[in-house]
């Protein structure tokens, strides 16, 4: 689910960016890393990038050629998310469907129940769409539901992932 990880990472700092006496290029990598680090969004690898804690080292610079520009490799502690098959996790229904549910879990915003993965649950059809049990238990828009994971899938396009979990094993299901 959350992971602490160390990253690699090469910051670009402008040439007008950089000032005489040094001062204000920690800061200036800072900024440009923080810039970067939210415009990518997630890894296939490590996941959602969620959190950059520490900067752990700030190598050499290097010129460019033909801009000025001036490349600092960085190292970086971070926190990011990511679903794993077989592990237990919550999320709150956000769309019901005849044949299943969507939720989401954190960052991840795609995350699909089959009807078949609801062992005793109905559609209960209307206004309001509900799946339910014989127990009363009701899956409904807003819920939160507890979950396994059963696999998921990293869509290079949109950097995301989508995941698809069941309520196939003990102490799953509506959450009250």
């Amino acid at each position: 689910m959350f992971l602490k990880v160390q990253l690699p990472w090469n910051v670009v700092i402008p040439a007008e960016s950089l000032d005489i006496k040094g001062l204000m290029l920690q800061k200036s990598i800072v900024v440009q890393l923080l810039d970067e680090f939210a415009s990518r969004k997630a890894t296939k690898d490590l996941g959602y990038l969620l959190a950059l804690t520490t900067l752990e080292s700030i190598g050499e610079g290097r010129v460019r050629e033909h801009t000025g520009d001036v490349l600092f490799p960085v190292v970086f502690s971070g926190i990011t998310f990511k679903l794993f098959r077989g592990e237990i996790a919550e999320g709150v229904v956000h769309k019901v469907l005849k044949h299943g549910v969507f939720l989401s879990c954190g960052p991840v915003e795609n995350i699909y129940l089959s009807k078949l993965k609801m062992p005793d649950y109905d559609y209960v059809p209307g206004e309001n769409p509900v799946f339910m049990n014989s127990k009363m238990s009701k899956i409904e828009k807003g819920s939160t539901v507890r979950f396994i994971v059963i696999g998921t899938k990293w869509l290079e396009s949109e950097r995301e992932f989508q995941a698809l979990v069941g309520l196939h094993a003990d102490y799953l299901g509506p959450v009250s």
